[in-house]
């Protein structure tokens, strides 16, 4: 079936989808170099930092809970626009704010652009994708992700080089790039997000929610350019409607069933447990764990543009294996890898600095965790929760599980300060390493292989549980 795919046609709609990856990444990464400057501009104290770093957290899960009924009642291609405009929204609204409550109300603007997208970008590229090809495309928007964290360590350091080195001359651009550097940091997010809202309009519908809306004739013509073969496009539309006529269910009442319930019970308990596993504590306080080593400022952000340098090329490996390879080999040898790490630094932290050990270990064992995590669970987390659920309900089930996942970002963005003080920095990566056991466990336990298989198979799957 291979040879009548338009691969080419198949990459395109996906790229574009995981555009709204890159804005993710970029938003929920450029806080992580403004949090010094915006806490001296303003004079935060420790609870206000803190809200500063979680606002926009809330704003993500005020997002995920909406983003699943809008998606399923209005397609998810309107669903697009109206994350890209929260996203330009935000972006602008951060620049040019006046004070701090200001600051505060654009970035939970912008974290609801970013649980709308988490939803909406991976859902649409797998209901795009072929089997054979739905774990690497669907990982392009994890990829994107990681370009988005790249993007924003490199535009911080950037702009950060560009203001010490620069003399205000007190015109509005000066005032956001030079004076007040952290404006231009969030402002930037402005350009790709205009550029997303742009380019959705180059892209059809979902072919599978208009088969929802029994809009069977223009599905079957957007079908028709994926497969190229109208007999093979056909029998596509047959498969997808004749698993929807056996849903029995509607909406919240088919979330009830004993298989989808447990489907939805399973990806809530990964997507909350990946967050205590620390990939998100080293992306937003990355510099400041940096500098508790006793690194400079300049010396801090400049290992975080190798931390998402490597997150980048990871994803970029992972996408290339995770169909051959399948989503479980992954988690189990990702994972094992992340657990090494993470105990490598708490030791670090418990002994390295009293012997006189070099913070480049530091930086080693950084990046080697980074490597695991990045090449198993971040990348497959995003597929396994596009591909769990009924086409029926799959935007209110991912809302769910998304729900689960920005609960533990924001738990972990409130409590790890409060961790690295308390537990002290070797005992928060040694929590950090206990968690990835009953996460390894769920996905071996309770997780079948989806790699290769259609998403009415998978749904057959968890109806049959």
């Amino acid at each position: 079936m291979s040879s009548t795919i338009n691969t080419g046609y198949l990459v395109f709609l996906s790229v574009i989808a995981a555009l709204g990856g890159f804005l993710f990444g970029y938003d929920t990464a450029v806080i992580s170099g403004t949090i010094a400057q915006v806490t001296a501009h303003f004079g935060l104290d420790a609870f206000q930092q803190g809200w500063y770093v979680g606002c926009a957290l809330l704003g993500s899960i005020t997002g995920v809970l909406f983003a699943g009924v809008l998606s399923d009642h209005f397609g998810r291609k309107l669903t697009m626009f109206l994350a890209a405009l929260l996203f330009t929204t935000s972006a602008v609204g951060c620049a040019l704010c006046s004070d701090f409550t200001q600051l505060v109300i654009y970035r939970i603007i912008g974290g609801i652009g970013i649980g709308v997208v988490s939803i909406i970008s991976p859902l649409y590229i797998s209901e795009m994708a072929v089997a054979q090809y739905r774990g690497r495309l669907v990982s392009l928007y994890q990829l994107a992700v990681t370009i988005g964290f790249l993007g924003a360590y490199l535009v911080n350091y950037q702009l950060l080089a560009y203001s010490n080195t620069t003399t205000s001359s007190g015109t509005i651009i000066d005032y956001i790039f030079v004076s007040q550097v952290w404006r231009g940091m969030l402002g930037m997010e402005a350009v790709p997000a205009l550029l997303f809202f742009l380019i959705i309009f180059f892209i059809p519908e979902s072919p599978r929610w208009l088969i929802l809306k029994n809009n069977d004739e223009k599905a079957l013509g957007i079908l028709n350019k994926i497969y190229t073969s109208l007999p093979e496009a056909n029998y596509q539309l047959q498969e997808a409607k004749s698993v929807l006529s056996a849903d029995t269910g509607m909406e919240w009442r088919m979330l009830l069933q004993p298989g989808i319930k447990k489907a939805v019970i399973v990806g809530m308990c990964i997507a909350i447990l990946g967050q205590f596993m620390g990939v998100n504590a080293v992306l937003y306080y990355g510099p400041s764990i940096f500098e508790n080593a006793g690194l400079s400022d300049g010396d801090s952000l400049y290992y975080q543009v190798l931390v998402g340098l490597v997150n980048t090329l990871t994803t970029v490996l992972a996408l290339l294996i995770i169909d051959k390879v399948g989503r479980k080999t992954l988690v189990y040898y990702g994972v094992s890898g992340m657990i090494i790490s993470l105990l490598l630094i708490g030791f670090y932290f418990m002994l390295g600095q009293s012997l006189g050990v070099s913070s480049i270990f530091l930086l080693v064992f950084f990046l080697f965790y980074i490597f695991c995590c990045a090449g198993s669970i971040c990348a497959v987390i995003f597929v396994l929760l596009s591909e769990m659920y009924p086409t029926r309900v799959r935007g209110l089930a991912m809302s769910i599980a998304r729900l689960s996942l920005w609960v533990g970002t924001y738990l972990i963005g409130q409590l790890t300060p409060w961790m690295l003080q308390n537990l002290t920095p070797a005992g928060t990566f040694f929590l950090f390493a206990a968690m990835c056991i009953p996460y390894m466990w769920i996905v071996w336990k309770y997780i079948p292989e989806t790699a290769k298989k259609t998403l009415e198979e998978i749904e057959r799957y968890w109806m049959a549980q």
